[in-house]
């Protein structure tokens, strides 16, 4: 397949139709992985928000923070977020993922899978504030579990993705106006699993 690749590493382009993905199952070597695992979980403030479906207010399935630059305010079923600053590690990340990716970032959902009933439902990051076709930068850390995507217009068209430990995912192009994704809950015995999803908050 075609590479595309930046100073220090490179990216399978895994090409689908009305959209692009690329993608590194060791963006980070093991010890760097544990040890953004240990740091990512102890400094960020986790919380429990509830999202709004069908017109019914539930708890999300799993913990997650919104952190950005001062005007990077989000909102998505129902949540509207203001964003914490950026930790010390998360700047980090955010600085390296911009000259390593060629891209700007200006703010990051966390997410904490505490264990297989954790899940994200079918969505697409088409929000107004992300701009017609946003540059979404997603980081996993932890457990393996499984990524999905379906097309939305051409219900033929799936694909399916294990996010290992230090693994990275960028999702660019028209993929969220034509694909919808989700992290589905699994029986499997898994352990925590933490998900960044670096993106640029349009204002």
């Amino acid at each position: 397949m075609q590479l595309f690749s930046n100073d220090s590493k490179e990216l399978e382009n895994i090409s689908l139709k009305d959209g692009a993905l690329g993608f590194s199952h060791t963006y980070f070597d093991l010890c760097e992985a544990n040890k953004l695992f240990e740091s990512l979980k102890n400094s960020i403030e986790w919380q429990q928000h509830h999202i709004k479906l069908f017109g019914k207010i539930h708890p999300a399935p799993r913990l997650s923070a919104w952190y950005g630059d001062e005007h990077a305010h989000y909102g998505y079923s129902g949540i509207s977020l203001n964003p914490l600053p950026f930790t010390p590690t998360l700047q980090d990340l955010r600085i390296r993922l911009e000259n390593e990716l060629n891209i700007k970032l200006n703010s990051v959902l966390a997410n904490l899978y505490r264990d297989g009933n954790d899940s994200m439902g079918w969505h697409a990051d088409d929000e107004k504030t992300l701009g017609a076709n946003p540059k979404i930068v997603s980081i996993n850390l932890g457990a393996t579990r499984t990524f999905l995507l379906k097309h939305k217009f051409d219900k033929s068209l799936k694909f399916k993705l294990e996010l290992l430990h230090g693994s990275l995912l960028f999702m660019h192009g028209s993929l969220q106006q034509n694909w919808l994704h989700c992290v589905p809950k699994t029986q499997k015995k898994v352990g925590e699993r933490i998900n960044l999803t670096f993106r640029h908050i349009l204002h």
